[in-house]
């Protein structure tokens, strides 16, 4: 399956976002007059119109994903003891694709999708990845109905959101709201940063993990992942752009391959005078606290040392871990690197070829 070719075909049908306002992004004269001549429930109701189309055009796609995983110790009767959880998902290829959050499905001994029209499939993993809190499953099933896939690069805040999905099993539940913002930034349960996160106050709640998130012509386009506790409307959503790109590598090699270069590291600052001594773009940097001890890691044929403040990544600045995680992508396996590095106040260059990370 060429799954690029088929996120193309899906957009192809679909001017993008924002193609119907003038230059400049405000609507016309003759628009705000028309606007002005509406009535309260002219515009409730066109409202309401396009938020019940795109529900009718995703909720045949959307299933509730019921996962077990093995827990400590065994029941009374002997058998080892399951705890149960799940989450939500949608079909985005018609052979049964399925994509969801990876903290729904991974280390999942057992995975069982309910269809919108009630039918069961048992699924298999095809492939998560826990940084971008991403999964890919499959189910064997005919007749299903894929999502037309979106471009969370063309969104824009105060955008419709709608959110569908099923909380707390409650099952093609339709939530909408707003995009409240763009850009943002969210630490995974892996610990690594998710960038270009999609923040909206479509209301989500526990089970709406892994559905999908749509504008106002049922087009997906965010994964719905994550709300903060206590406060009311923040929510989020990884743009569907970020979603095309893990889940075709996913596809693709079944993982996500990244480089790492065997160093624990933390952000620190740098002191002012070697940054202006330098001409340092940054006043932060990363600093090596321990380098694993195997002979061969990337990090110790290089000469890192302990102690050595990590600054720059083929000239690209380098202000903390997360800058250093961005950069160290798959294109860096086995490539030639340099590392530009703060020993005392003396500044190396060090020449450091990364190997995937297990």
């Amino acid at each position: 399956m060429n799954l690029d070719s088929l996120f193309v075909e899906s957009l192809s049908s679909h001017q993008p976002l924002g193609a119907s306002l003038p230059e400049g992004g405000l609507p016309s004269e003759p628009v705000r007059a028309a606007a002005a001549g509406c009535s309260d429930v002219d515009l409730l109701d066109s409202y309401s119109r396009a938020v019940t189309a795109a529900a009718e055009i995703v909720s045949p796609s959307v299933v509730n994903v019921e996962v077990h995983h093995q827990a400590n110790g065994r029941t009374r009767s002997g058998e080892p003891r399951e705890r149960r959880g799940g989450g939500s998902g949608f079909v985005f290829t018609p052979d049964g694709l399925i994509l969801t959050n990876s903290h729904v499905v991974h280390d999942a001994t057992w995975i069982e999708v309910t269809l919108a029209d009630g039918r069961r499939a048992p699924a298999h993993t095809i492939g998560d990845d826990p940084a971008t809190d991403l999964a890919v499953i499959r189910i064997d099933a005919s007749g299903l109905q894929a999502v037309l896939l979106g471009d969370s690069q063309q969104l824009r805040p105060g955008q419709m959101a709608i959110a569908i999905g099923n909380p707390y099993g409650f099952q093609s539940t339709v939530t909408a709201g707003v995009i409240s913002a763009l850009g943002r930034s969210l630490r995974s349960y892996s610990g690594r940063l998710i960038e270009d996160v999609i923040q909206t106050d479509a209301a989500l709640n526990p089970g709406n993990s892994g559905g999908p998130l749509v504008d106002s012509r049922g087009l997906v386009i965010g994964v719905n992942t994550a709300t903060i506790l206590p406060a009311q409307g923040i929510c989020f959503a990884i743009g569907i752009n970020t979603a095309k790109f893990v889940a075709s590598r996913l596809l693709r090699d079944g993982r996500i391959r990244r480089s790492y270069i065997g160093v624990s590291a933390q952000t620190v600052p740098i002191h002012r005078r070697v940054v202006r001594f330098y001409g340092l773009a940054r006043e932060t940097g990363v600093v090596v606290v321990g380098i694993e001890n195997e002979d061969r890691s990337p990090a110790r044929t290089a000469g890192l040392r302990e102690g050595d403040v990590i600054v720059a990544l083929d000239d690209k600045p380098v202000a903390g871990v997360d800058d250093l995680h961005r950069l160290l992508t798959d294109a860096q396996v086995g490539a030639r690197c340099a590392f530009t590095v703060i020993r005392h106040t003396e500044r190396l260059i060090l020449p450091i070829f990364p190997e995937e990370a297990r």
